[in-house]
């Protein structure tokens, strides 16, 4: 059976593409929920435009009728397709069920053949996990929810599995991290369908960020520092609105109200990092901002972030994300 016809980048398709969303019992809502209204929104926005809707959405799982998610709501799906019915997406959701699903030697068959039919095949948050088992990811990057990569690379060494990333493109296969990266990984797809526009206007109409890049960090440094009492907050907020200063232990430890010695202490009990390291982080985290979402000089972002020279910057770059500044900007920038 030929594979289905594919439409032209960044064009309108005449027929619509037939969009996939794999669940089963206990599957996570918002991974359901979240790319499917993405979809649903650009056929709203292209039929009042007087255009024919470009997607046509299926939310599916094995023998139809419905499936509770994980929240407790109940959703109307389809039954699984044949093999030999068009798709141009296959999207598999993640959720507390999916480890039984990748456990099931007859849905991992599905999964793979329906793979080889798609023109590409997505997963949201540990829908990794049922992608993984097809053995379509051996050899590839793959992201997942930051709280399952560790699991997610020892059971499947071959999949080269990355912890920070908001969503990984390897050729025909997409994987996104947990839950809300779903929609920036459904905003991806329609950029890559129809254009940055229309992406753009879909991301407006629903509120959110058009693009967070890919390589984006799932959670921010200021959000990894903090504690459950978040002892420290007032304080990396004052660091935020102060990297082009020269921070010095002195000026944080007056800030945190404390000496120099009790402060080192207590920052590094609560954080599990020195301060200097922390600042570092933080520091790091700006100037990747600046670097995807800017065309200021690396100089100039180097000045702004407070690392003081290029050279400065680019070891802390390598130190913490393996990569130079210009490398960064490459990959990342939209």
């Amino acid at each position: 059976m030929p594979k289905t016809p594919r439409s032209p980048p960044n064009s309108v398709a005449t027929v619509p593409r037939v969009i996939d969303v794999l669940a089963f019992p206990s599957v996570q809502l918002l991974d359901v929920s979240g790319p499917l209204q993405v979809f649903a929104t650009v056929n709203e926005i292209m039929q009042r435009k007087g255009q024919p809707a470009p997607y046509r959405l299926r939310v599916i799982a094995r023998g139809g009728h419905s499936v509770t998610a994980s929240a407790g709501l109940g959703l109307a799906v389809s039954d699984l397709p044949r093999q030999a019915e068009p798709i141009d997406t296959l999207l598999i959701a993640g959720g507390p069920g999916v480890h039984a699903a990748a456990s099931d030697p007859a849905m991992v068959a599905w999964v793979r053949k329906r793979a080889a039919k798609a023109r590409r095949t997505a997963s949201v948050c540990t829908g990794a996990f049922l992608l993984a088992s097809t053995g379509l990811l051996d050899g590839r990057r793959a992201a997942t929810h930051w709280s399952w990569c560790s699991e997610l690379a020892q059971r499947f060494p071959d999949v080269h599995v990355e912890s920070d990333p908001i969503f990984v493109r390897d050729g025909a296969f997409w994987t996104s991290a947990g839950v809300t990266a779903g929609i920036d990984l459904a905003l991806a797809l329609v950029e890559e369908d129809l254009g940055r526009s229309v992406a753009l206007m879909v991301a407006r109409h629903l509120v959110v960020f058009l693009k967070r890049p890919g390589g984006q960090s799932q959670f921010s440094a200021a959000l990894s520092l903090q504690t459950a009492d978040d002892k420290f907050g007032a304080l990396h907020d004052w660091i935020g609105k102060h990297l082009a200063d020269d921070i010095s232990l002195p000026m944080l430890a007056e800030q945190a109200g404390m000496s120099e010695r009790s402060f080192s202490r207590h920052y590094a009990d609560a954080t599990g990092i020195t301060p200097a390291r922390a600042v570092e982080q933080l520091r790091v985290e700006a100037a990747r901002r600046l670097l995807s979402e800017t065309k200021l000089p690396v100089k100039r972002i180097s000045q702004r972030c407070g690392f003081g020279s290029e050279e400065t910057m680019r070891r802390s770059f390598l130190r913490l994300l393996s990569a130079t500044p210009q490398d960064y900007r490459a990959r990342f920038s939209s």
